[in-house]
């Protein structure tokens, strides 16, 4: 599935080519994906697409905890009124991130699941 990179909608193949069209705006792009029926009529698709080497950092763990944001919460061990905080996608995707706090003053570290 693909979608449009002017107006993020579904895109659809163009019957009879392998281009694909966005309903919406129009934009068409060549299918990277082609498919066929093999013999025990199961269809098999093989993208074209080459994917990038490069990740996506969520959080740059080469940077000093200092780096992160502050918020004012109370860390439960030592009652100090600064910790950082970050956030994690802990659990599957269709549920909230987990949000972690550090007390700039003992390092204990706490989590808070939205």
């Amino acid at each position: 599935m693909k979608f449009c990179p002017k107006c993020d909608t579904r895109m659809r193949n163009k019957p009879g080519e392998k281009i694909l069209i966005c309903v919406k705006c129009g934009h068409n792009v060549i299918n990277e994906i082609s498919s066929s029926v093999n013999s025990n009529n199961i269809v098999e698709s093989v993208s074209n697409y080459s994917y990038s080497e490069n990740t996506l950092k969520i959080m740059d763990t080469e940077k000093p905890i200092e780096a992160l944001p502050t918020t004012n919460i109370e860390c439960p061990k030592c009652y100090n009124n600064l910790a950082f905080w970050w956030m994690l996608q802990t659990r599957s995707a269709d549920e909230a991130t987990t949000q972690f706090y550090r007390c700039t003053k003992c390092n204990h570290t706490w989590r808070n699941y939205s």
